[in-house]
């Protein structure tokens, strides 16, 4: 692994900086780095140019989708990946075009296509059978049919994350299953109504730090691509390989420079489509491995308590003034941060005390305690929702 992997390049604030924005902002408190963003999108999308003729970087909105974020996403040469009508409707007044969006969802409303077709988004992909009836009776209706279709697909890929954001085993809830002959069924079946569909997508999970799962993942539906043209005479020209790069959330995470892992990518969907003739545009959507370490939220602290522990002696909780509302990661699926004070206190450190309220915490290893009335930092905390 390239040395690369083991710096730290979480955006940060220093003490007085942190202190000046919580006083003239009030917490909590979302701060975000817009030259840090900005580098990072032209260092994944400069990676990935090198290792394929022809790509596309979308920005998985579900990550951040503050409105100026977008605007920056999409100014930076990103396409946005939305995955409701709200999310369209935020790129939308964001000044991204909807020629430059793509609508996923596992769920997607008649109400939802209908906008999207209407809007016209570039793509929308397909998740199931029941969406492929809809897309086809609405858009008969609309006349200008601006949208193309890609077919979500399930490689049957188990990565190494947690369970709920786990995306592309066999039985997961997204996409067809290559296996069992569904996504074949949805090809033809999307053929035969005439919906123009340009290729494939799958997204495997999320904040992987081991990049094998992707790998393969990108090689089945490249596999599938093949197969189709062999088999049905089907042409794709294009593949979407999904997001899913893991970032540095803490000290002991070690995320795969970009570059490495671009290589990695385009080397296993290149080997897979050797010699089939077929040279598709390749896609890829990352959210949190865009935005994540461009941003952090400033807490103040409130309620310090300590408490007898059976295990431990003595517990510490720091209450914040955030909760589940502006951070939901570390109730769903137990997340961790770095966490730092933004200003300085004149407690002596004290190790492992946590933060809390009744909704969720974030764990503060080896942070001095902090005073009620004094801020805290949650580090790589760009991406609030995904």
């Amino acid at each position: 692994m390239s040395p690369l992997a083991k710096t730290d390049s979480r955006f940060r604030l220093n003490e007085a900086q942190a202190r000046d924005l919580a006083q003239a902002y009030g917490t909590p408190l979302y701060v975000i780095d817009e030259a840090h963003f900005r580098a990072r999108i032209r260092r994944y999308l400069g990676a990935f140019r090198t290792c394929w003729p022809r790509v596309e970087l979308a920005f998985a909105s579900k990550a951040n989708s503050t409105l100026a974020v977008l605007a920056i996403a999409h100014k930076e040469g990103c396409v946005i990946d939305v995955a409701s009508e709200g999310e369209l409707r935020a790129a939308l007044a964001a000044g991204v075009p909807a020629g430059h969006c793509h609508m996923h969802g596992n769920n997607k409303s008649e109400q939802e296509i209908e906008f999207a077709l209407d809007a016209g988004v570039s793509q929308i992909v397909v998740d199931n059978f029941h969406e492929i009836q809809l897309m086809s009776e609405i858009g008969s209706r609309i006349s200008d049919r601006r949208t193309k279709y890609v077919l979500r697909l399930a490689p049957g890929v188990d990565p190494v994350t947690h369970h709920k954001i786990s995306t592309g085993q066999a039985d997961t809830k997204f996409g067809f299953n290559i296996a069992d002959g569904s996504a074949e069924g949805a090809l033809a079946g999307c053929l035969e109504l005439g919906l123009s569909v340009v290729g494939f997508h799958c997204h495997v999970g999320s904040q992987l730090l081991d990049p094998e799962a992707q790998q393969v993942g990108g090689e089945l539906i490249a596999q599938f691509a093949v197969r189709m043209k062999k088999e049905r005479g089907f042409e794709a020209s294009y593949l979407n390989v999904g997001g899913g790069l893991g970032v540095k959330y803490t000290e002991d995470d070690e995320p795969m420079p970009v570059e490495d892992y671009c290589k990695l990518i385009c080397e296993s969907v290149g080997a897979a489509l050797e010699g089939s003739g077929l040279n598709p545009t390749l896609g890829q959507e990352p959210g949190r491995s865009l935005i994540a370490e461009s941003g952090l939220t400033l807490y103040e602290v409130g309620v310090v308590k300590q408490v007898p522990s059976p295990s431990r002696g003595t517990r510490t909780y720091v209450a914040v003034d955030g909760g589940l509302a502006d951070n939901p990661r570390p109730v769903m699926y137990g997340a961790r941060y770095d966490v730092f004070r933004a200003s300085k206190s004149p407690e002596p450190p004290t190790p492992t005390p946590s933060p809390s309220n009744p909704s969720y915490s974030l764990p503060l290893d080896s942070v001095g305690l902090p005073l009620p009335g004094t801020n805290i930092r949650a580090r790589g905390d760009g991406a609030q929702t995904s």
